[in-house]
């Protein structure tokens, strides 16, 4: 089959994972010789955290954005115009990454505009809102063929919802991601005030998905052993509102005795630059990975490909990919349990990074994944019309 004219829809310009692995599959698409586009909605002045060797197209949020429905609307407003103005009719294969854009398409494909579209579900979210629920409903079932990045969640999604999925995982960039110490390491110590250690990283930010009031306490415990540890929670660029979660944790830090700020117990760095993120995980002792929910946890083998050990929940999709050779398990559930685990994975962790790491890590490239989604995408093309030239 000759090379296929894809676009990739992501939700948001921020260095979340769903938009990481947008932009590593359009590059290993790309590589592979197929003509791909990225499409994101932006307010004026915003622009992607790390820009593909792909086309860009920004689709201009112009609508007001009071709460997070009017900013959800605004954004698949924003898509289905910036399709409209591209002509859809111009692309083998759209696919969405996230339930924004995919109710932008499942809008044009009511409408006629579109033949159909591909979704991938990297996890599902808990809302209250009727109209949220409703909007990430719509984008999986409207889809004409669902992806996942994990077994769980292809399960879930057949058992739950009556969605027959294909799992195609994540990949690492091994050559980003690596052991190798540079000066931009000492410069983002000093820059967040992370000290000797042990220190203890949390990529993603403050969320109740992410469990980070359990890791806190979990901490705490640590620092009764190590009172040198510090916790550094990294990222948190989100378009959903969790600030009544971090008000929780910050009430929670002063409670247990714990100071935040640079060279403090605890370091919130808030948003970073998609530039620092390998120094960060060189500059951690041990990744914490304990969520209550995760599509596949890329930030895992990020952390694994740079050197640093890995607490992780003892729950799918981990148990999917990792074993006793490659991280440290915890109960997400049992602070005591998560405390133990960091205490172990800052010691004697077990961890083989001499040979079951890199065995882990070779199994997961994002050229493989490209592959991957290649077959599931002519295995869908060849079920419609044949592709026009």
């Amino acid at each position: 089959m000759s090379a296929l004219r894809i676009a990739l829809l992501t939700h948001s310009v921020n260095p979340r994972g769903g938009v990481v692995h947008t932009l590593e599959l359009a590059a290993a698409l790309t590589a592979l010789g197929h003509d791909v586009t990225v499409f994101v909605p932006a307010v004026r002045g915003e622009t992607l955290f790390r820009l593909p060797p792909c086309r860009v197209v920004y689709a201009p949020v112009v609508l007001p954005q009071v709460d997070t429905v009017s900013m959800v609307e605004a954004r698949i407003d924003a898509f289905c115009r910036a399709l409209i103005d591209y002509d859809t009719a111009a692309f083998h294969v759209l696919h969405a990454q996230d339930s924004i854009s995919g109710n932008a398409l499942a809008g044009l494909k009511a409408q006629g505009l579109v033949d159909g579209f591909v979704r991938t579900v990297h996890h599902l979210d808990q809302f209250d809102d009727p109209r949220l629920a409703a909007w990430q409903r719509r984008a999986y079932q409207e889809a004409d063929q669902v992806l996942c990045v994990s077994e769980r969640w292809t399960h879930d999604m057949h058992s739950i919802y009556g969605i027959r999925a294909i799992t195609v995982p994540n990949g690492v960039d091994a050559a980003r991601f690596s052991s190798r110490r540079d000066p931009h390491d000492a410069q983002l110590r000093q820059r967040f005030g992370i000290g000797d250690g042990p220190v203890v990283l949390a990529v993603g930010g403050i969320e109740a998905r992410k469990n980070t009031l359990a890791l806190l306490e979990a901490f705490a415990s640590v620092r009764r052993a190590l009172p040198h540890a510090q916790l550094v929670i990294a990222g948190g660029a989100s378009l959903l509102d969790h600030n009544a979660y971090s008000r929780r944790l910050l009430q929670r830090a002063s409670e247990l005795g714990l100071s935040i700020g640079p060279h403090e117990n605890v370091v919130v760095t808030g948003p970073l630059e998609d530039a620092v993120m390998p120094a960060l995980f060189r500059s951690a002792d041990v990744l914490s990975m304990v969520s209550l929910c995760e599509g596949f946890g890329l930030v895992v083998l990020e952390a694994l490909a740079s050197g640093t050990p890995v607490v992780a929940s003892s729950i799918a999709p981990f148990t999917e990919y990792l074993d006793d050779a490659t991280c440290c398990w915890a109960d997400p559930l049992n602070v005591e349990s998560i405390a133990a685990a960091l205490v172990r994975a800052l010691g004697e962790s077990g961890i083989d990074f001499e040979h079951a790491v890199p065995a882990l890590l070779a199994r997961f490239s994002w050229a493989t994944s490209a592959r991957r989604h290649m077959d599931a995408y002519r295995r869908w093309l060849a079920r419609r019309a044949p592709i026009p030239h």
